[in-house]
């Protein structure tokens, strides 16, 4: 009987097999949705429409954009946890979401960790610290020294609690040891403009907002929180060549499907969007404005959720940093 079993086991998970290789032949049948968390117009709304039309065409298929936009990325997120498990629902998986917002709200209504399956990185966004052109804070030597002396002075604007602004002027206050008074603004455009105007001294920005300024004379680039210095900003040091390697951070953002999806559709749409990413023009719509390419397996960008969900929880306990 145990033999028996075992033999009806096995022919069970070889019939399982085959109807996800056969699942994965016929996938896609009929258009896919991709989910963005946040309105038209964004970062991830712009790569999500660009990179639909090319995987769009590798598939056989259309690729709709669906933006479900609130609670920090979360309603759009818990869609998708919630979605059938076919492949023909997909999200744009977002580093707020994914990794920081469970820090803030244990209450979500879904677990990163748990209800999705990773298909892809799409890309790094490394973010710029930049101050006013006519400031005295010409490189990270004179920031340092600024936020050390004994009443410090110095504001760094945010695009609000928790977001990867201001996550970065965290790791750099635990760093380096400065103080400063965190300016938060009601997303990356008004705190920018404060920047502009003189009401704070400092900010990370992303790079690809931060170049027009910066090449216009307007901002000083100090320094680049990517791993190696960017094509865009290539005089511009990254801060670990500044000593301080814990300052790689970056903006990311990827492909996600629900939990259970066929891992042989998970494949084919790995697949898809690598042959896409790869693609020159779409090399250059994400190099170009300062981000760094993504690609590679479902399993290294699950890695990267796991490591950036335990890193920014601790920097949220021990900063004892609160939600808005």
């Amino acid at each position: 009987m145990p033999i028996i079993k075992a033999a009806g086991a096995a022919l069970a998970t070889l019939a399982a097999a085959a109807l996800c290789t056969a699942h994965a032949q016929d996938y896609p049948a009929k258009p896919v949705s991709l989910v963005v968390s946040y309105s038209a117009g964004g970062n991830n709304d712009i790569r999500a429409r660009q990179l639909s039309i090319p995987v769009g065409k590798l598939l056989g298929t259309t690729l709709i954009i669906e933006n479900k936009p609130g609670a920090s990325g979360n309603i759009g997120h818990e869609y998708v946890a919630r979605a059938p498990r076919d492949g023909y629902v997909l999200g744009i998986g977002a580093m707020g979401p994914l990794s920081v917002n469970p820090a803030f709200m244990p209450k979500m209504g879904f677990d990163p960790l748990r209800d999705f399956e990773p298909v892809i990185l799409i890309e790094k966004a490394p973010l710029v610290l930049v101050t006013r052109a006519d400031k005295p804070l010409r490189n990270l030597r004179d920031v340092i020294a600024a936020g050390r002396a004994k009443e410090s002075t110095l504001t760094v604007g945010n695009a609000g609690q928790g977001g990867a602004h201001h996550l970065s002027a965290e790791v750099l206050r635990q760093a380096t040891g400065i103080a400063y008074t965190a300016v938060p603004y009601k997303g990356g455009g008004p705190a920018t403009t404060a920047l502009l105007a003189g009401e704070i001294d400092l900010m990370f920005e992303q790079t690809y907002a931060a170049l027009p300024s910066i090449r216009a004379g307007r901002t000083r680039a100090l320094g680049v929180t990517s791993d190696k210095r960017l094509p865009s900003l290539p005089e511009v040091p990254t801060f670990a060549e500044l000593g301080y390697p814990q300052m790689v951070i970056s903006n990311w953002l990827g492909v996600i499907a629900p939990k259970g999806t066929p891992k042989a559709v998970v494949a084919k749409l790995n697949a898809a969007f690598n042959q896409a990413l790869a693609g020159a023009e779409m090399q250059e719509k994400i190099v170009g404005p300062g981000n760094q390419a993504g690609g590679g397996s479902p399993e290294e960008f699950g890695a990267l959720i796991a490591a950036e969900s335990k890193r920014w929880a601790a920097l949220v306990a021990s900063a004892k940093i609160k939600a808005d």
